[in-house]
């Protein structure tokens, strides 16, 4: 039974795992918002099931500002190298993805949602799966200066932690066990995450 033991106080303590845990949601957010394509939703559900769990107080509100903070930074970050690419003659490589992740369609309807209800427009971008790309990319072709967009942008971070967080409460109340909590979550986020494109497919073309 040595082994058993060995492995047991192997497991880090609560406060190493927060000093690991942390920093690491940080840098996959920020990841995740300059390369869309990480599932940042998924990490922090993911998260806030693990924090449930801990007995360390304030977990649950590390975990959000660590997750607004991130996704804050990242986004503004993005704009900030589209900002680049729009003043520049020559564009830029981050323009580009911006562009090749915002389709026409998708592009068009955030220039008009924009311009009928402008910063309020930020914040639903980054509750609507996709939604988050297109709104930017128009708000750089609106040549919206970065503090103008950060204005939007924070309030906009702040709902979207506080939405996947609660999906991963939601998650970890239904069952005891942590790995089962963070099943339950990215079921939930996943599910969240495909409804609209699942929904537009049922109803089909929009009729002119």
């Amino acid at each position: 039974m040595t082994w058993l033991g060995a492995a047991v106080t192997s497991i880090p303590t609560e406060p190493t795992q927060q000093a690991l845990g942390y920093p690491s949601l940080f840098l996959l957010v920020l990841i995740g918002a300059l390369v869309p394509v990480v599932p940042t939703g998924v990490l922090v559900s993911s998260a806030a099931v693990v924090a449930m769990h801990q007995t360390l107080p304030f977990s649950l509100l590390m975990v959000f500002a660590t997750a607004s903070l991130a996704a804050f930074c990242g986004d503004m970050t993005l704009y900030w190298l589209g900002r680049r690419g729009v003043g520049s003659k020559n564009g830029s490589r981050w323009l580009e993805v911006i562009r090749s992740r915002a389709p026409e369609d998708r592009l068009e309807q955030a220039q008009e949602k924009l311009a009928d209800h402008d910063v309020a427009v930020l914040v639903l971008s980054r509750l609507v799966p996709a939604g988050r790309i297109p709104v930017m990319l128009a708000c750089l072709l609106a040549e919206w200066p970065s503090r103008r967009f950060a204005r939007g942008n924070l309030p906009a971070c702040v709902a979207w932690a506080v939405t996947y967080q609660l999906i991963g409460i939601l998650s970890g109340s239904l069952f005891s066990e942590p790995w089962e909590g963070v099943a339950a979550a990215i079921t939930l986020t996943v599910l969240v995450s495909a409804a609209p494109s699942v929904w537009r497919r049922l109803r089909g073309p929009a009729k002119a």
